[in-house]
């Protein structure tokens, strides 16, 4: 299973940045795919997961501005991040894991993981 983000770069504060995540070795899987997010000096952060049958969860602090989607083979995975704020400025991953069942929030849970792309948020 390999997994490979893109769409990072350098936005202002309350702009919109798309982040996509294309997944391989998953063709006759069930799967979750989470987003995760490391800022500077900070734990890294589980913001949201989809599952390949299209389920999302968010967490609280992201649920209300961004959005977790997928396309129909649910091989390209993306996260719409819209009023973005400096302090969203991380370095943004997705995981994903085989499984059955609801998608976990834990990052134990996610056995491969992208390279990450960075998003830089100005004021």
């Amino acid at each position: 299973v390999q997994l490979v983000e893109s769409g990072g770069g350098s936005v202002q504060a309350g702009g919109s940045q798309r982040l996509s995540c294309t997944i391989s070795g998953v063709t006759g899987t069930q799967y979750c795919v989470a987003w995760f997010r490391q800022a500077p000096g900070k734990e890294r952060e589980e913001l949201a997961t989809i599952s390949s049958g299209g389920a999302a969860t968010y967490a609280e602090s992201v649920k209300d501005r961004f959005t977790v989607s997928g396309d129909n083979s649910k091989t390209t995975l993306s996260l719409q991040m819209n009023s973005l704020r400096v302090e969203d400025t991380a370095m943004y991953y997705c995981a994903a894991y085989i499984t059955w069942y609801a998608c976990s929030d834990r990052e134990a849970a996610y056995r491969y993981w992208g390279q990450g792309t960075q998003v830089t948020v100005s004021s």
